[in-house]
């Protein structure tokens, strides 16, 4: 199914509204493949969009969505007193800290029942058996990975093709398990070297996901092996986008680095540097979801030192244009940089 894209390029699942029916919608019109995220909706609202994108394209189209973890038993209360001093400030309140498993069991349900083309998994492996009910289903389904253990534990299982993500990647981290210690909750793998080792382990297709942004970056990933790039960060500033207006600014600004932070989620994932992440990235335990839920009403008021502004390394390059006309320019980018180095090698 992914080798036949007109061009190599996904919209990545982006939770938290920047996917919108209208971006997965526009992506898949251009020749890509755009993809819904399922995560921190209600079955309902999740319901509401799958059929949008229905009434706004025939084009096949993914969701995503978060498999639950094991239910932490860290102890919040210091993490939550020190939010609560900066969440004052902001004039809000923190949430309450409790472990929920997404509605997955529904979630899933509701994708068997509506036929949905492609389902990616992130943050661990669906059972063998949901895995045989989405086929049955006509369902592809893909597995994020970030290493070649989990490639093999997803290859398992029963996964159709694999999405491997680079620690160069925006948003959270796609490890099957956070190690709880480390920056990115395990071993941290640049986009190349990951889609290598990966490929080196497995026999699927592969998905390469991690800092991709122009059209040189998906001739890069598909020369080394990958069937296509996926992006999310490009696809930020596009007016289809649902990306918060201080999260936009932010963005544009193009002054702050990136870094890993459990502080807004209690799971590592990489975002765009302000006081929030600062503060807090040193005391934040893994726990999510519960710091998710914590910090939640922070986040949303709309303060960018207060926003989780996730972002890949190279946010810096990305351009605010119509999601159609960022699918067309990475592929006219994409071929000319083909050429480019098939010239390079080309015998004399």
């Amino acid at each position: 199914m992914l080798e036949r894209l007109a061009v190599p390029v996904i919209a990545a699942p982006m939770a938290g509204g920047a996917s919108t029916p209208k971006l997965v919608a526009e992506v898949g019109s251009a020749g890509g493949l755009g993809f819904l995220a399922a995560g921190l909706l209600t079955v309902e609202a999740l319901a509401a969009r799958l059929t949008e994108v229905s009434g706004l394209t025939d084009r096949p189209f993914g969701v995503n969505l978060f498999v639950p973890g094991s239910k932490s038993t860290v102890d919040l209360s210091v993490y939550r007193e020190r939010v609560a001093a900066q969440a004052a400030l902001a004039g809000v309140t923190p949430g309450t800290p409790v472990w929920d498993d997404d509605s997955y069991p529904a979630k899933l349900e509701l994708l068997l029942a509506m036929r949905v083309p492609i389902v990616s998994f992130t943050f661990g492996l669906p059972g063998t058996d949901e895995v045989r009910r989405l086929h049955a289903a006509g369902t592809y389904v893909v597995v994020t990975v970030t290493t070649a253990a989990e490639a093999k534990q997803a290859a398992q299982i029963g996964a159709d093709a694999l999405c491997v993500q680079g620690l160069d990647a925006g948003g959270h981290r796609g490890t099957l398990t956070d190690d709880g210690v480390s920056p990115g909750g395990g071993e941290l793998l640049g986009t190349l070297a990951a889609l290598r080792l990966v490929a080196a382990a497995v026999d699927l297709p592969l998905i390469a996901a991690g800092g991709l942004v122009t059209g040189a970056d998906v001739a890069a990933v598909v020369t080394a092996g990958a069937v296509a790039a996926q992006l999310g960060t490009a696809f930020l500033l596009c007016p289809e986008a649902g990306t918060a207006p201080g999260y936009r600014m932010a963005l544009q600004e193009k002054n702050r680095r990136t870094a890993l932070t459990r502080a807004f989620s209690g799971r590592p994932a990489r975002g765009l540097v302000n006081r929030f992440l600062t503060e807090n990235t040193a005391h934040a335990p893994a726990a999510y979801p519960n710091l998710h839920l914590m910090t939640k009403p922070i986040r949303a008021a709309g303060d960018p030192e207060l926003m989780s502004l996730w972002a890949g390394q190279t946010y810096s390059l990305i351009e605010s244009a119509p999601a159609a006309d960022v699918v067309r320019r990475l592929d006219t980018q994409a071929r000319a940089a083909i050429r480019g180095a098939a010239a390079r090698f080309a015998e004399e």
